[in-house]
């Protein structure tokens, strides 16, 4: 009898590990959009010095949202915008420097090419997908209905960043050129920026080829290069400076 008992125990627990097994969803290939929100209030009160931020608070929302799409598959990504908000219109204030990002990543290759336009010009940045140190935490947070872990790092020597990822989502990508994490980063806060990037959605549709199009447009150059080049244009222009070319580089 208590060799049968045994035999029952065992053969349940199995089971319910099984079932568990099979309840696991694992997604290789989809597409997930992300919504860019800043906090414009906040931004102005960082470099207002002429009085502008009363006239913006009186005039225009608090946050600026724009919505950029990631398609995935296996180990390739492509971030770029998607759909309009008309609400966008009635600003003027915010990041309007690398505003619609083309980002092709090859993780297999650790290797980038990125499409950004930069005031009047558009450069097509090729070099290898950023190394970022992460420290995982313990802290989650439910975005667009994956449990994500939550990690902070450092980006560009002084740039905080916070960042939550789900391993459901095989690819190690995220928006922008945030990766590096055991699976797919659903959301990104740079507090000091006062700039988030969260999905909003998940489509498990496998991508078209045209969905993972590598850019091709723009004067060819690499990361190096892109800086030096901002801050030989930007020299002149003070504290913003640091603003556009951190925005450029993200």
């Amino acid at each position: 009898m208590r060799i049968r008992q045994c035999l029952i125990l065992f053969t349940t627990c199995f089971l319910l590990q099984v079932g568990k097994s099979q309840n696991s969803v694992f997604v290789s290939r989809g597409k997930i959009e992300f919504e860019f929100k800043e906090n414009i209030f906040s931004q102005m009160q960082d470099f207002d010095n002429d009085g502008w931020k009363d006239w913006v608070k009186r005039n225009m929302p608090q946050f600026k949202i724009s919505y950029f799409d990631l398609s995935f598959d296996g180990n390739k990504s492509l971030y770029r915008p998607g759909r309009e908000n008309p609400e966008n219109d009635r600003i003027w204030f915010g990041r309007d420097v690398a505003s619609d990002n083309v980002i092709y990543s090859d993780f297999d290759k650790q290797q980038s090419v990125s499409q950004k336009h930069v005031f009047e010009k558009t450069f097509l940045v090729h070099d290898s997908v950023r190394k970022i140190k992460w420290k995982i935490t313990n802290e989650t947070r439910n975005i667009a209905g994956f449990e994500c872990r939550r990690a902070n790092a450092l980006i560009m020597d002084s740039i905080y960043v916070v960042a939550f990822y789900t391993d459901e989502i095989l690819t190690s990508g995220g928006p922008e050129s945030f990766s590096g994490l055991p699976g797919m980063i659903l959301g990104v806060a740079l507090p000091h920026q006062h700039v988030t990037w969260f999905a909003t959605k998940l489509s498990a549709e496998p991508p078209k080829p045209s969905d993972l199009k590598i850019p091709t447009k723009g004067k060819t150059l690499n990361n190096s290069a892109l800086k030096q080049t901002l801050e030989e244009s930007l020299k002149d222009w003070g504290k913003y400076a640091r603003k556009y070319i951190v925005d450029a580089m993200l």
